[in-house]
């Protein structure tokens, strides 16, 4: 829910409405939006409930910013660690994605994941891995993929991640995907003209 912004940043988590839609005690709710605040996806109001954490244009810039330097790294250390089924499937992702006439927001969310797992799950370093991970959550509450204009783009810079990984061609991933989060930065960019 907070991924679709369902529940949106800095809105109240009411917990017997969400227990009641989603058709569950409020004891599990509560154990789960305690693992989404250390997730960083949630945090604790003053009045011991949750709030959405609120991402502003500010924080998802910066957060884009270090991804810059912390991705194109990982993909390189990538190389030669993701299996070719991975590499294929994602690609088939994609391949199906581009075919649609229209992409849900979801859908091309999920591509970018799965685009994104290719490098960070296979680049032999828990510690970068966890920090990627830490900083995409702000990405994706700020909803980086809403904007339309840059859908079919991203398909394109994926789809040139993948290829570079099954190139084992270090270079040309390293470059894939600095050239796709400076992409997305330029356009977060222009949402503020």
């Amino acid at each position: 829910m907070i991924y679709q912004h369902r529940l949106k940043g800095g809105e109240i988590i009411v917990e017997a409405r969400i227990a009641d839609m989603l058709g569950i005690s409020r004891t599990p709710l509560r154990e789960a939006l305690q693992r989404l605040e250390g997730e960083g996806l949630v945090a604790k109001a003053s009045n011991r409930s949750f709030v959405v954490r609120q991402v502003d244009l500010i924080e998802y810039l910066q957060s884009l910013k270090v991804l810059e330097f912390l991705e194109p790294e990982a993909a390189t250390l990538a190389i030669g660690r993701v299996h070719q089924s991975a590499l294929c499937g994602v690609r088939a992702e994609i391949e199906s994605a581009k075919a649609e006439r229209k992409v849900p927001p979801e859908t091309v969310l999920q591509i970018e994941e799965a685009v994104q797992s290719l490098y960070t799950d296979h680049c032999g370093n828990s510690a970068l891995r966890q920090t990627i991970r830490a900083l995409r959550i702000a990405t994706r509450l700020f909803g980086e993929m809403r904007w339309s204009g840059r859908r079919e783009k991203s398909f394109g810079d994926h789809l040139a991640i993948v290829d570079a990984l099954e190139a084992e061609d270090v270079k040309r991933a390293r470059r894939a995907v600095q050239q796709h989060l400076k992409a997305l930065h330029r356009h977060g960019l222009s949402l503020m003209s």
